[in-house]
């Protein structure tokens, strides 16, 4: 298929001001020339030309050619960019127009995979495009939009450097095996691994942030009925998605929608007030709750601050137990009722405690701090430091650092040289993962297959 031109509409579907019909491939400029009147024989790359666009010979619009010429193009390959009017038929016809010229129809994240095996972009640089796509808050812009620009793959490319320098150094001692290493070699092995290992292990770390942000935290809203939790919901997606009543148990299902809080992004879960109940309806509403609480990554434990607790609130603070919990002390607009007894219960049963009151917003930003610092948001600087935003990433350097320490124990064990570089050429395998081309062709395909047509 990569030696086929292909073509596709490459801004979004729907009706605009323009449209980008795109075209990659050796025979893209050919393409082209078939399917528009322009005013000169050969167009410069990288210029821009009006042109007349056709259609079996017949004109069906005007608009603006641009030629890239491989290698210096997004794809690495001859590419040519029609601008046209946005229309849905007008933009539809024009790429029919370059698929009568000769293209092909270029399939789901086409554009960038050619790119990534052209030697233009690295994988993590081809992901970050995908989730620049798809970011949907400020947060995921900056993450995405910093591995875009490769902070992560020039972060992993030093790691590997160090890497080498250490096969290097060990490989030296190989040669020459009638000699035992000396004091200072062993030294210098020693350092340059410490510096490996350290490495991996703060790149390690990141993930937790990087998931926080890009993938969001399965997160549930839970209280027994009542205590505010839909009014904590609206408040966070600052939007009325909940109805929020004065009768109990006025949510009877799950309802889930994703706000970025803090930077962190939360898969938030409203869920049913857990109590006793004989509705069968709310009863139904109650066990999805408890499902919610067990899939859940982070709970929100709501609390009514104007009331004196119950045994429900009990209940409430043992679903926490063994989980990542925030307790929520809401309604501060109205007088605290809860037993001194109770909150030290609380203080000892979540990780944090935020006094909020839903009606008037009041806490809000208490618990957007509190959630960036449970995700070390305030240590990372998302637009310049490298991030591991995603699961395939996070394996290979985690496995990578174990490799590093097997060379790190074999050294100070004094096992002989080929032991070591065989740990840290697993090491280097693992890291090459993340960027360079031992990943699977499955991998590629699945990587790609997440974006859209025309990217």
């Amino acid at each position: 298929m990569l030696n086929k031109t292909i073509a596709a509409i490459s801004t979004a579907k729907g009706k605009g001001g323009v449209a980008i019909i795109r075209i990659s491939g050796d025979e893209a400029l050919s393409v082209a020339k078939k399917m528009t009147k322009l005013r000169i024989d050969s167009p410069e790359p990288r210029k821009a030309y009006y042109c007349e666009i056709l259609r079996e010979g017949e004109i069906i619009d005007d608009g603006i050619l641009t030629y890239f010429k491989a290698p210096a193009s997004f794809t690495g390959e001859d590419v040519c960019e029609i601008a046209c009017h946005g229309g849905l038929y007008v933009t539809q016809a024009v790429l029919e127009s370059a698929f009568s010229a000769g293209a092909y129809p270029a399939g789901a994240g086409e554009f960038t995979k050619r790119a990534y095996v052209n030697g233009k972009l690295t994988l993590s640089r081809a992901e970050a495009i995908g989730q620049v796509i798809d970011a949907k808050t400020d947060s995921q812009l900056r993450l995405s939009s910093s591995q875009a620009r490769g902070i992560l793959s020039s972060r992993v490319d030093s790691i590997r450097e160090k890497i080498l320098d250490c096969i290097s150094h060990a490989y030296a001692t190989i040669d020459y095996p009638d000699e035992d290493i000396s004091e200072a070699e062993i030294s210098e092995i020693n350092d340059c691994l410490d510096y490996v290992i350290s490495s991996l292990d703060s790149l390690k770390k990141t993930y937790r942030t990087g998931r926080a942000v890009c993938e969001g935290i399965k997160t549930a809203i839970i209280g027994k009925p009542n205590a505010g939790k839909s009014s904590v919901y609206n408040m966070l997606l600052g939007e009325e998605l909940a109805i929020v009543t004065d009768i109990a148990g006025t949510t009877r299902d799950v309802i889930e929608h994703t706000a970025s809080v803090g930077g962190v992004t939360l898969n938030l879960a409203d869920t049913a007030g857990i109590h006793e109940t004989f509705d069968t309806v709310e009863k139904i509403g109650v066990e999805r709750a408890k499902s919610k609480i067990e899939s859940s990554e982070l709970l929100l434990c709501v609390f009514d601050s104007s009331t004196t607790e119950t045994d429900e609130d009990e209940f409430i603070l043992e679903c926490a137990k063994g989980k990542s919990a925030i307790a929520i002390i809401n309604k501060t607009d109205k007088e605290n009722k809860l037993s001194p007894d109770f909150m030290q219960k609380i203080d000892t049963g979540c990780q944090k405690t935020v006094f909020l009151s839903a009606k008037t917003s009041d806490g809000r930003d208490e618990l957007a701090k509190v959630l960036s610092d449970m995700y070390n948001l305030g240590e990372i600087d998302l637009s310049s430091d490298a991030v591991i935003a995603n699961a395939r990433q996070f394996s290979s350097v985690s496995l990578a650092y174990d490799k590093a320490c097997e060379a790190k124990d074999a050294l100070i064990l004094g096992q002989t040289p080929d032991i070591i570089c065989f740990s840290l050429e697993s090491a280097l395998s693992e890291l090459n993962m993340i960027d360079k081309r031992e990943v699977s062709e499955e991998v590629v395909s699945a990587i790609f297959s997440r974006f859209c047509v025309g990217k």
